[in-house]
Formats: C-alpha cells, structure tokens, sequence
C-alpha cells in the first residue's frame, strides 16, 4: 500500500489506532531500562510516545505524513522522521528496535529484520509484533489476507545471531460486540 493511500486512511478517522501502547509492549516494556530506540512503521507513534514517557530517546518513522503530524501534535518528546522503513536507515545504534503490526510480505519484511539487528548495541532489543497467520482461522479482526500475516517460524529464521528471549503466538484481547475476543499475534523478542 502506498503513502498516499494510507494518509486517505487515517484522514478517515480522528485515530485510527488507540492512543495507547499496544498491550505486549506496555506488558513487556514498562520496567526495561531506557535507552535509544527506533519504532519502524510507527504509524500514529502510539507505542514511541509511550516509551518516550518512560525516558526513552525515540526515533519514530512512517511513511503517512498525517500519521506523522498527529504525533507530532501528541508529543514533542519524539523525534518523528517521514521515510519509507525499507530502505531508511538510522544513524546511531540502537538499544531498542520495535517493528509492531507492519504487515506486509515475506520478502521485505525479512529484509527490514535482517536489517534491524544490525541497527542493535550489544544487548539491544529487537521487539516485533503482529498479527499471525494462525488468526485466520483462529482469531479475530486484523488483516484477511494471507501474504501480508506473519509466520513464527519464519521471522525465527531471520533473526540470524540474534538471541531470542520470546518468540511465540500470543493471544490479544480484542473487544467484540461488548464481549472479549482474542486475536492471534506473532511475539518474537531477541537480543544482540
């Protein structure tokens, strides 16, 4: 999907996602110590507004310029950049890479993850979330197309020397006609 067409899409609604971090960074993230971190297709930057709360120094990087602008109005504590995630790349090491809910194919996201654990200082963390494949059939919302889901044992592969610390499915509740649903999302967590 092109820039163009994801700025129609969050002109579409005053948010497009919560205002809030995504439930398994919040969970995971919130006592880790602060350090220099990079969130890769960060949309509305809800996740890097929240780690910047924490004392993070964030780089937030999106396509959508109106993604871009809403969290700039949001938060002057991260450093927001416009660019295309598969080809920009940052210019310092980084203690934290997050790569949540960028759905797209195989082939540039392993190229974007093979990237990112270059991008670590030793210790840093590569953390990435999204919406499995096994959803499909077993769990609510999210993207119908296939392609773009991601596979556990995939994104395994391409963490090269990285140290995984976490890597399984995890079930996300969702809010379904007033109940609780759960989504199924791909975790995978990994150290330099």
């Amino acid at each position: 999907m092109e820039a163009s067409a994801w700025n129609d899409r969050y002109r579409e609604a005053d948010l497009l996602w919560s205002a809030g971090p995504n439930v398994f960074v919040e969970d995971r993230l919130e006592d880790a110590e602060p350090g220099r971190g990079l969130d890769v297709g960060c949309g509305e930057g809800r996740n890097a507004i929240w780690l910047a709360s924490l004392g993070w120094e964030m780089t937030a990087v999106d396509f959508s310029s109106v993604a871009l602008e809403r969290g700039k109005r949001r938060s002057d504590e991260v450093d927001f950049i416009e660019a295309d995630v598969f080809t920009w790349e940052p210019a310092e090491s980084q203690d934290l890479v997050l790569i949540a809910y960028l759905q797209v194919e195989a082939e540039p996201l392993s190229d974007l993850v093979r990237k990112a654990g270059t991008w670590l200082s030793p210790g840093g963390e590569l953390f990435m979330v999204g919406h499995d494949i096994s959803n499909l059939d077993e769990g609510v919302g999210g993207p119908q197309v296939p392609e773009i889901l991601w596979e556990l044992d995939l994104i395994l592969e391409w963490l090269g020397d990285l140290r995984v610390i976490e890597g399984g499915i995890a079930r996300r509740p969702v809010e379904v006609d007033g109940d609780i649903a759960y989504a199924r999302d791909t975790l995978v967590r990994a150290r330099a």
